[in-house]
């Protein structure tokens, strides 16, 4: 990938309804070059999948980013054991066999259950629990109070799958006007109750994706550093702080090479705020459903 489908991605895992006169606007392209970027990342698997949930936020959700050393499991393994567990919605896999699991929680209490899974399933035996107090990810940011209807849960379960989807199908699928679906989905877009991004896999380009561990000076504040993190987009683009380690911060780093990534991390530590930048180079990843996919009403 370079620069301009980097910022493509970010794009899109903010908003995967955006339509390609309104991408190409942003990156100052024609649709034609926009159209055969998302092709290609589409075929090489860096895009999976245009996907449409039910926001975190509407379900008032714990999210946790949970990371370890699993140096026994087989990756295969580790698959199948966090896709079973129903609340796990990526794991990450670094050099060292550290592992790091993001999951949503129903409530504080679940966090047991969790951690007693990733010790026994995937053999994490000493996880950091972080629990997020802010990140870069859309759709998590503070609680909403709103009521949805049960059309437009079926809205969101017809555009599960394919979230760019042309809205005369679903309104064909559900027996109503057009008008009434964009009306609706429109009204859950602006409120935020309604997430439409891509399940994404940077893996499966030659790019280089490292999480930082990002340790803050004493007495530097996390809201300041994840603006100065701002600055660096979109080499860093999803960074997490954490309400129980208000010292550490956690971000996504793409860079196309090692010389980069050095120079990035260099950078960074040189910022006000930090005190060092650990860099923990990512070789695969995975994307998984949870309870917040499976619509009820």
């Amino acid at each position: 990938m370079d620069k301009t489908d980097m910022i493509l991605c970010q794009l899109l895992l903010s908003n995967s309804r955006l339509s390609y006169r309104e991408l190409a606007n942003k990156l100052n392209l024609s649709v034609t070059a926009v159209h055969s970027r998302i092709q290609s990342l589409v075929e090489q698997g860096v895009i999976r999948r245009f996907s449409a949930r039910l926001s975190p936020r509407v379900l008032k959700t714990v999210s946790v980013l949970v990371f370890g050393l699993s140096p026994a499991v087989p990756v295969q393994d580790l698959e199948k054991g966090l896709a079973e567990h129903g609340s796990v919605y990526w794991l990450g896999v670094g050099g060292g066999s550290i592992l790091y699991i993001g999951a949503y929680l129903r409530e504080i209490s679940e966090l047991v259950n969790l951690v007693s899974h990733l010790r026994e399933k995937v053999g994490i035996l000493e996880p950091t629990v972080g629990i997020v107090a802010h990140t870069s990810l859309p759709g998590d940011t503070s609680p909403v109070e709103a009521k949805l209807a049960s059309l437009d849960y079926r809205i969101i379960r017809s555009l599960t799958d394919d979230s760019r989807k042309a809205l005369s199908k679903v309104a064909e699928e559900l027996g109503v006007s057009t008008r009434t679906v964009r009306r609706r989905l429109e009204r859950m877009m602006e409120l935020g109750l309604v997430n439409m991004s891509i399940d994404w896999y940077p893996d499966a380009s030659n790019d280089i994706v490292a999480v930082l561990h990002l340790n803050l000076k004493p007495g530097a504040n996390s809201n300041a550093a994840g603006m100065v993190l701002q600055k660096h987009w979109p080499n860093v683009f999803v960074y997490w702080s954490f309400g129980n380690i208000p010292s550490l911060i956690l971000a996504f780093a793409w860079t196309n090479t090692m010389k980069e990534l050095k120079k990035l991390c260099k950078n960074i530590e040189q910022e006000a705020v930090f005190q060092s930048v650990s860099p923990n180079v990512l070789y695969t990843g995975y994307v998984f459903k949870t309870w917040v996919d499976r619509l009820e009403k």
